[in-house]
């Protein structure tokens, strides 16, 4: 019952709903949750609140004490160390959460964001849910309702590895190489090794053929501040570099639409046995420092997503209109049972 007593101002906090959490009356918004309060969470947090589609309304995970959850105090946002339970609270509703714990957590978080009719988007490698690149196009709202934005590596490489796939004739192989700061990886991502290197190859197969694919991910432990380095390379026997240039271009502009640190680093290079495309992501520099790319890129990816839904939403009326009053006046009513 913390967040409860926190949103309603009882107890040693203050919470109040201020700056792009207060409800709009020029637009509607839809109840955002946030699950996970780490480095990827307390980043999402900062992009929900500046959108105008989204009203945060919850985050939630285990541990009051730590700085994801500090900051998120510090907004005026409401938190909860119920973590999934707190989606269970009767007198607290969320049209769509972010759920960025671990894969294995969401493997029981996405029985019950089905359950409870919430959207979900799968910020983690579980392969549960639909696989969506946005520049790839957006998924089906009426059919998909947990939908995975794959893994970062993923998100970088995809876009690219499509436009060698379709422009090359008979691509044998596709490899992504991807290289990140040390200090852009936290815990999670480590637990999910595996699952990383899976649903990266994944989302490149859904988005390519059945070609052989290898991907790597690498830690770069000595220069800190290194921006995330992703290397596509496709294996051919003819590759016409005038061909790839109109092509990769207008993909990189998709792409920068929701991920503007997005960019080629180079021009196409002949290797010897295809062709190699070097990219580099920067961050927006939220609450991740601007060289964690590799966090940034799959919290845009997702914002983007969830942008889609809410028009969607929003359009055919499947959400819960924000309402902080009414929403306050019947916690109140709950916490005086």
């Amino acid at each position: 019952m913390q967040f409860i007593k926190d949103w309603l101002g009882v107890g040693s906090r203050s919470v109040s709903l201020t700056g792009s959490d207060k409800a709009s009356t020029e637009q509607p918004r839809i109840r955002v949750g946030i699950l996970g309060t780490g480095k990827i969470g307390a980043d999402l947090l900062v992009k929900v609140r500046r959108s105008p589609w989204f009203s945060c309304v919850l985050f939630a995970g285990r541990n009051l004490d730590s700085d994801g959850m500090r900051y998120a105090a510090s907004l005026g946002v409401p938190v909860s160390d119920k973590g999934i339970n707190a989606f269970y609270d009767p007198c607290y509703t969320c049209d769509l959460v972010f759920d960025a714990t671990s894969a294995a957590c969401h493997l029981e978080h996405a029985q019950v964001f089905e359950k409870l009719g919430i959207f979900a988007i799968d910020m983690t490698p579980s392969q549960i849910g639909e696989l969506c690149v946005p520049a790839l196009g957006m998924v089906d709202h009426r059919r998909h309702h947990n939908i995975s934005m794959i893994s970062c590596g993923g998100q970088a490489s995809t876009p690219i590895a499509q436009v060698l796939y379709q422009q090359i004739s008979q691509v044998r192989k596709i490899a992504v190489k991807s290289i990140v700061s040390a200090n852009s990886i936290g815990p999670g991502t480590l637990a999910n090794i595996n699952e990383y290197y899976c649903n990266t190859r994944a989302g490149l197969r859904q988005y390519t053929g059945d070609i052989a694919l290898d991907v790597d991910l690498i830690a770069d432990a000595v220069n800190l501040r290194t921006p995330m380095l992703t290397s596509i390379t496709a294996s051919a026997e003819h590759v016409d570099l005038g061909r790839l240039r109109e092509p990769l271009a207008v993909m990189v502009e998709r792409v920068q639409r929701y991920v503007p640190g997005y960019r080629l680093i180079d021009e196409p290079t002949l290797t010897d046995d295809g062709v190699r495309v070097d990219l580099c992501v920067e961050g927006l520099g939220d609450y991740l420092p601007a060289y964690a790319g590799n966090l940034d890129i799959i919290n845009c990816a997702a914002l983007a997503v969830a942008e889609d839904y809410a028009r969607y939403a929003i359009r055919s009326r499947q959400y819960r209109p924000y309402l902080p009053e009414a929403a306050a006046t019947s916690l109140a009513v709950h916490l005086s049972r």
